[in-house]
């Protein structure tokens, strides 16, 4: 039976990123099961722009966004830019992606703190991770199913300089909110 959760942890920067996607693809996790959430500091900034709504509405898809983020992350499932309201751009990639655009982030606290509540983190630390984020820094996820998979994620993250490395417990999102994989 597959568990639900996820391994999360936090970089310093997209590079820093990509180098840990990298080693979570080559271990064989799949594009469809990695996240990456991180502030648009330059690249897509005019595309999140026109954005500017809150979460559900404000996430949106599209090619142009993998084409200018590029590299490993630039072929995670479900790119997208989105614009929150008193917090700026951000570009999402994978399942958080969904859970941005989807119910987990409409209700009662929206955004970024309500896409990292639906993944299980407690809405204090969701805070937490939010400001990061938001400051900078790059937030990586990873489903996991076992615990052979949850121990090959948090030493892949670690090994790639993450901090802040735990895992959590994620709603799921519906099949009919999942990105669809990109070709």
């Amino acid at each position: 039976m597959a568990s639900n959760k996820a391994v999360i942890g936090l970089v310093a920067s997209t590079a820093q990123a990509e180098r840990a996607v990298d080693a979570l693809q080559r271990a064989q996790f799949s594009k469809n099961d990695i996240s990456a959430l991180f502030a648009d500091k330059d690249g897509t900034r005019d595309f999140a722009h026109v954005q500017n709504t809150k979460a559900p509405e404000g996430a949106a898809t599209g090619a142009g966004t993998g084409g200018a983020v590029g590299g490993a992350i630039g072929l995670l499932a479900g790119i997208g830019a989105l614009a929150i309201p008193g917090l700026g751009p951000f570009i999402a990639a994978g399942p958080i992606m969904a859970a941005l655009s989807g119910a987990a982030a409409g209700a009662a606290v929206g955004g970024i703190t309500g896409a990292l509540i639906g993944l299980g983190i407690p809405e204090v630390e969701a805070k937490q991770y939010e400001g990061k984020i938001a400051g900078g820094k790059v937030l990586l996820s990873v489903h996991v199913d076992d615990s052979e998979q949850r121990t090959r994620a948090k030493e892949i993250l670690e090994q790639s300089g993450a901090a802040d490395v735990k895992t959590v417990g994620e709603q799921s999102v519906p099949a009919k909110e999942r990105p669809a994989p990109r070709v």
